[in-house]
């Protein structure tokens, strides 16, 4: 016997947008000048976010849309079906279109605590530590964060999860002249982040991103299938002159996206 379609083992599932949220759409449109479809898509992505459309919900149809926004039907099933390629909507065949469930996401030009940005999405934020210990520098390490080769440092590798479900490994590696405390913080179960902005206050940082193949061990510890890529962050920060952290922050590509915004200064 084949199993249940997941979107369709929860109440929200067989609930459709509302007819007053399906009139809200038009006032979400833009007048700004661009293709309609482009448009179309804006709002309904408006409506995503904002939560006025929920995960697992029924997209009102072709036609419903074409009625309340006055449209063609070609415009709107070019929204609809952009919408499914971007990863906002599913589409299943004989059964109707729905509202995606979003992808966590990181700030690509930020540095936050993955601890917060869970909780903003109304998630259980959880870590393990599996790595805790002072070593002696490499030379790679020692470049990254400007120390001798050989000279101590200080190490950590943790995964992070959210309502139980594994999406970072964090391998950190700490300059112990800026962080002095850091392992025993770390230990006490002060999240990285809360710790090194308290005692050296970030004031640069470098991210440097690459689709990468999980090892084994990394795909053990998120729970990812055979062949399932991940997204790695390479990420250093500076306190003053100190490089205080070099990071390796990686995320499996099917559960998280990054996000940047940028404003010109031209």
């Amino acid at each position: 016997m084949s199993e249940t379609t997941p979107l369709l083992q929860t109440g929200a599932a067989q609930q459709g947008v509302s007819r007053q949220t399906l009139s809200e759409l038009a006032d979400a449109m833009s007048d700004a000048p661009a293709p309609i479809y482009q448009r179309v898509k804006q709002a309904i992505i408006s409506q995503i976010r904002t939560g006025v459309w929920k995960p697992h919900q029924r997209v009102p149809s072709e036609s419903e849309l074409v009625n309340e926004l006055g449209v063609s039907r070609m415009t709107i099933n070019r929204a609809l079906r952009e919408l499914t390629s971007e990863g906002f909507l599913i589409r299943m065949q004989g059964v109707g279109t729905f509202v995606a469930e979003a992808k966590a996401y990181t700030p690509m030009l930020e540095v936050h605590n993955i601890a917060d940005e869970i909780a903003r999405r109304g998630h259980q934020h959880d870590s393990k530590i599996l790595v805790c210990e002072a070593r002696l520098a490499d030379a790679d390490q020692a470049l990254q964060l400007g120390i001798a080769t050989g000279s101590l440092l200080f190490y950590s590798q943790i995964v992070h999860y959210e309502n139980n479900v594994p999406v970072q490994i964090e391998d950190r590696f700490v300059n112990p002249e800026t962080a002095p405390d850091y392992l025993q913080q770390v230990l006490n179960k002060q999240s990285p982040y809360t710790y090194l902005m308290d005692i050296a206050p970030l004031t640069a940082g470098e991210h440097r991103v690459e689709a990468i193949s999980a090892s084994d061990e990394q795909r053990q510890l998120l729970q990812l299938k055979e062949h399932e890529p991940c997204l790695l962050i390479h990420r250093r920060t500076w306190s003053g002159s100190r490089v205080v952290t070099s990071a390796r922050l990686i995320y499996p590509g099917s559960r998280y996206q990054l996000f940047g915004r940028f404003t010109s200064h031209g």
